[in-house]
């Protein structure tokens, strides 16, 4: 019996429907501090979820206006990326930045 072969694309497509994997995969995404980077990890979820005319209908976004501002080249407003979130189920949260110095230490009383 031959085995089904599945491309890596696929198997991240199916991963990413778990909406703790698109959060991790997301967030790993927002670490490389990488636009493009961040909105192709933003198409691959979206593409788990549906795909464009999916999200474009849950999200009340223009479907055209989707695929460009997710493009290579796009340049989504902050309105639009908490949009596309929310119709994803997911939310975008601020942390403080992980260093190996505390930037606040007390200096101490000669």
């Amino acid at each position: 019996m031959a085995k089904k072969v599945t491309t890596y694309q696929d198997d991240l497509i199916e991963s990413l429907k778990d909406p703790k994997e698109a959060a991790a995969y997301l967030n790993a995404a927002v670490e490389e501090e990488d636009q493009a980077l961040f909105l192709l990890a933003l198409r691959n979820v979206a593409e788990a979820h549906g795909g464009m005319s999916s999200i474009s209908q849950k999200s009340k976004l223009n479907r055209e206006n989707l695929y460009r501002m997710l493009s290579k080249k796009g340049n989504p407003e902050i309105k639009s990326i908490f949009t596309i979130l929310h119709s994803l189920g997911l939310k975008l949260s601020i942390a403080p930045k992980k260093s190996s110095v505390r930037s606040s230490k007390v200096k101490k009383a000669a």
